[in-house]
């Protein structure tokens, strides 16, 4: 995967179509309608500093349920698209997704909108969620969004996507249940943030144990040789448990293939240092409608972030190349650097301002050789820019 916040027209076509087809399959009740952006900055609330008085079945509840669809929705398809527009994901004919946590299906119409190599290859896909009500709302989006015909000129409207709603529980402490069929691709977008959140910042054992039960739990649903993609908000605990569920995977016989370039260890595994794998992305393409409802809840999205892992078992082809992971920030003498992961550990790539600015977060840089140098401040090897 090469991440990048540019995104081509049709994705930006179908995004910019987003809040008009939410209004048309989840109208905005009458009694909701004024009082959106307050509970769109309630649910916020919720998902964030006030996680300890969330219920489990928040999306049950129609007003948060609304919130969900008209806000949270359009943001996290707009961040997905970013992540799997040009992803490496391969998937054939016949094949099975399971998608664990799915709400809306926010996933499947992501992967539909970003992936339009995919959209005529017949797939299955079970999107499993506690919240028959999201996964509802979501199906209903989901088939509109996939037969319009005039936005799906490739498939005339027709959806080749089988997909099934399984409302439970999850408990990701148990090996899931032997499917009837295993899954070639596994999934789970912001799903173990609601189970990890809770846990102090300071508990690395218990963030530790957490993204063992997730890797075990992913594993069973999944095909020996399946790829499994982990997506976490782009926050220091998300990128942590990331960091611990990469290593999981390793011991379960599954290879980091994206965003690491390498199998090596991870240098943003939790030190005590202020750093964690993460990317963020300007926002310059959202839909006006979203940019003016985050407005109004007072909730404006300059930037979205995310972390995120992606496994598989082949054996991983290391490439002598750097995962850049932040953005250009000012060095002493007039030099600019970004910061870079690769197999020698964490980099800080560095030179002129305009060779630099060039380089965006979650690019490839090809690596220039050894450097014994080191910067003061992070311990980061410095590889120049030329």
């Amino acid at each position: 995967m090469i991440l990048s916040g540019i995104l081509p027209q049709e994705t930006r076509a179908f995004l910019k179509a987003v809040p008009s087809l939410i209004e048309k399959t989840f109208p905005i009740p009458g009694r909701f309608r004024g009082a959106m952006p307050s509970q769109i900055a309630e649910l916020s609330r919720l998902l964030t500093n006030r996680r300890g008085g969330r219920s489990l079945s928040y999306l049950s509840r129609p007003n948060f349920l609304s919130a969900y669809m008209h806000y949270f929705l359009p943001w996290n398809l707009y961040r997905l698209c970013i992540l799997l527009h040009g992803t490496d994901i391969a998937l054939a004919c016949g094949n099975t997704i399971t998608d664990l946590g799915s709400g809306p299906l926010t996933f499947v119409s992501a992967l539909w909108i970003a992936r339009p190599d995919l959209r005529n290859i017949p797939l299955e896909i079970n999107c499993i969620d506690r919240s028959a009500p999201a996964l509802e709302a979501g199906k209903n989006f989901f088939d509109a969004l996939s037969a319009d015909g005039v936005m799906n000129e490739k498939t005339g409207g027709k959806n080749s996507w089988k997909i099934n709603l399984v409302r439970t529980d999850i408990d990701i402490r148990r090996a899931a249940a032997r499917q009837k069929k295993q899954a070639a691709l596994v999934c789970a977008v912001n799903m173990f943030n609601e189970i990890y959140e809770n846990l102090s910042h300071s508990n690395l054992n218990g963030l530790r144990h957490t993204a063992d039960n997730a890797a075990r739990f992913m594993h069973s649903y999944a095909e020996a040789d399946a790829g499994i993609l982990t997506v976490e908000p782009g926050v220091p605990q998300s990128g942590h448990f990331i960091s611990f569920l990469r290593a999981s995977f390793m011991e379960l016989g599954r290879q980091p293939m994206s965003p690491c370039t390498h199998t090596a260890a991870c240098p943003y595994a939790p030190s005590g240092k202020k750093r964690w794998c993460h990317f963020a992305f300007e926002t310059i393409d959202a839909p006006k409608e979203l940019v003016r409802l985050s407005a109004a809840a007072r909730l404006p999205k300059e930037r979205l972030a995310l972390s995120y892992l992606y496994t598989g078992v082949e054996k991983k082809n290391e490439k002598p190349q750097i995962r850049v992971i932040s953005d250009v920030f000012a060095l002493p003498q007039n030099r600019y650097g970004c910061y870079g992961c690769c197999d020698e550990g964490l980099v800080l790539l560095a030179g002129e301002k305009k060779r630099i600015e060039e380089i965006v977060s979650g690019s490839l840089v090809n690596k220039s050789g050894k450097s014994s140098q080191r910067d003061a401040k992070s311990g980061a090897i410095i590889m120049e820019v030329i």
